[in-house]
């Protein structure tokens, strides 16, 4: 399955989440896998044989037995990151393209910081893209750099991608300076934004880019009218996914509240804006298996997490698309689709940010 890569205008989650003060669960702020809080959702069963009229073709092998939530959410990270593998690859290239022509822009760079990198897929396309460079994979999770580790391994770049493992910003740039830093979906996690911004900042030598992926429109899967429950859904889930990542980021350590236009940060922090570009990420329906299994997961996720923010009938509505053996079941629809969108800003450093460094 390809995705179709566009420029255009979700909160999608690029892999790869950084430092998060909750459990992890698809990088998505407001989805943890686990028990419900109130509600039993029905366990993850995988879909049965398929019936003779079945909407969907049938899983070649069907879905493993639940793992334990950690595990479950590092296995969906995962899985989330590889459906995103083409856009990364695409952002990469274009990433070495700020750099100038392709042989200054190859040289220039020699070592990259991949902050927030989950199981190393923007890892290996930073890699791909930069041949001559050192990257080094940051994470707070273990169990994900150990996955960066082996994907980088079975790519033959296990000379080139390093991991380090760090929770908070000024633990980013213990490698010493770099030429360039990616980091998806990391600064959301930390109470105060700017000064993750400034402390991404800071690691850059002179000339050096730093990328932030962070925000842009949320992943897309269902029709308006699902044939079940009340139209309109998705729209539901989204706005009670919006009202708990409030929630979640006033209750971080140092939350402050900043307007998110992310080329006035990176303004804030001593950079100069290089500038954004938004990435169209869409496999259409009907989906394979990987896409579907992460879909279920996603949707096991927001009825656990959101709770009593839904309603009787939009909860009843996502236990039967949790339902494995029920043609209206996630795992079987065939109007089921992945639409999402990402955005990349972009910003160079120009001279040396000698206070940044010394207040870090």
């Amino acid at each position: 399955m390809t995705p179709t890569q566009h420029t255009g205008g979700l909160d999608g989650e690029a892999p790869g989440a950084g430092p998060d003060p909750e459990p992890r669960a698809g990088h998505e702020p407001g989805i943890q896998a686990g028990p419900g809080a109130g509600h039993t959702p029905e366990p993850e069963t995988g879909p049965a044989p398929e019936p003779e009229a079945g909407p969907a073709p049938e899983p070649e092998t069907g879905p493993a037995p639940e793992p334990e939530a950690g595990l479950e959410a590092e296995l969906d990270a995962e899985l989330e990151a590889e459906l995103h593998a083409g856009f990364l690859a695409e952002a990469a290239h274009w990433l070495h393209g700020l750099f100038g022509p392709a042989d200054r822009a190859t040289a220039a760079v020699g070592r990259i910081l991949d902050v927030g990198s989950g199981p190393g897929v923007a890892s290996r396309a930073l890699a791909d893209a930069f041949p001559r460079a050192q990257v080094v994979a940051v994470d707070r999770s273990a169990a994900l750099l150990a996955r960066a580790e082996a994907r980088a391994a079975e790519h033959g770049l296990a000379g080139r991608i390093t991991t380090q493992r760090a929770e908070r910003p000024e633990e980013f740039a213990r490698s010493g300076p770099v030429d360039l830093i990616w980091t998806g979906n990391v600064c959301r996690h930390l109470g105060d934004q700017q000064a993750a911004v400034r402390s991404l900042a800071s690691a850059l030598r002179p000339g050096g880019l730093l990328a932030v992926a962070e925000r842009g429109l949320p992943p897309r899967f269902l029709p308006r009218d699902i044939g079940i429950g009340r139209p309109g859904l998705q729209a539901r889930l989204d706005a009670a996914v919006e009202e708990q990542v409030t929630a979640r980021r006033s209750r971080l350590p140092g939350a402050t509240s900043v307007v998110e236009d992310w080329p006035c940060l990176l303004a804030s922090a001593g950079l100069v804006p290089a500038g954004s570009r938004t990435f169209l990420i869409e496999f259409p329906a009907p989906l394979d298996v990987p896409a579907r299994r992460h879909l279920h997961t996603r949707l096991h996720g927001l009825l656990t997490d959101l709770g009593e923010r839904l309603d009787l009938v939009d909860r009843l509505t996502v236990e039967q698309l949790l339902d494995g053996d029920s043609c209206t079941g996630v795992l079987w629809r065939p109007d089921a689709f992945y639409l999402t969108a990402v955005t990349v800003h972009t910003a160079r450093l120009c001279r040396p940010l000698t206070t940044s460094r010394t207040g870090s």
